[in-house]
């Protein structure tokens, strides 16, 4: 998010810039002649160089909210900037390019491409956007570095451990230099020991670059490495506090 505009916070020893601030967000979809009210007027603030951990019982909204977040579904009502961009006011086009430019995803199945290797599943954003790959090499090796992938760069998805896919998921999600990832239950597939390192992945890019993590999460392990954790209950958010008042509960 380039030339993200600042908002002002009460507290001086944070950034001022704000990622994300949504405002009474709601999603609402119709089943069988009812309205299921996925969200139901949510407000946050995430501030740039956060750790957000999003919680919450299976049907609470945490994944919708995600979807949000990321512009992959639109709102029903309140209001999203993230960034300098209000997503309501994108076009399906606009949308599309903010997403792949600004904001990293890291989903629990991955999402990689069968076709394409690790070096070019890294690279990928970067060729949507007209790259050339053959110029992206001083781009995509030190991310393979960064994720102990560098040996794995020409091998398929195929031939990749869980774990390892999904470090080449982060490094995708960090190749385009984004203020903000956002993971979805990024640990569900793995064992304890794999999640445990691609979590200190996510942690290193955030004290390395600066990223802005929000982790959607049903394990509290997991939500132990954020500075906040957000639970949702029935579309609503039932509490919002420093992870460590979670913690003293693990």
């Amino acid at each position: 998010m380039h030339g993200t505009a600042t908002s002002p916070q009460s507290d001086p020893l944070v950034s001022l810039a704000s990622v994300i601030v949504a405002t009474n967000l709601a999603k609402h979809y119709a089943q069988g002649g009812a309205s299921i009210r996925a969200l139901d007027g949510v407000d946050l603030t995430v501030r740039r160089g956060e750790f957000v951990s999003i919680m919450g019982p299976r049907g609470s909204g945490k994944s919708t909210l995600m979807y949000l977040l990321g512009g992959l579904e639109r709102p029903t009502a309140g209001t999203l900037q993230v960034g300098d961009a209000d997503l309501s006011q994108l076009s399906d086009n606009e949308l599309a390019r903010f997403r792949r430019r600004n904001i990293g995803f890291v989903f629990q199945f991955f999402n990689l491409i069968p076709a394409l290797t690790v070096a070019e599943n890294v690279a990928l954003p970067l060729l949507l956007e007209g790259t050339r790959y053959s110029a992206l090499q001083d781009r995509v090796d030190p991310l393979l570095e960064m994720l102990s992938l560098r040996d794995r760069a020409s091998r398929m998805p195929s031939e990749l451990f869980a774990d390892e896919m999904q470090r080449v998921a982060i490094a995708r999600a960090l190749i385009m230099n984004p203020d903000l990832i956002l993971a979805d239950e990024p640990t569900a597939r793995l064992d304890s020991r794999s999640g445990a390192e691609v979590l200190a992945y996510l942690r290193r890019a955030r004290e390395d670059r600066g990223v802005t993590i929000v982790l959607v999460t049903h394990d509290l392990s997991a939500a132990s490495c954020a500075d906040r954790a957000v639970i949702l209950r029935d579309g609503h958010i039932e509490s919002d506090a420093p992870i460590r008042r979670l913690s003293r509960g693990l």
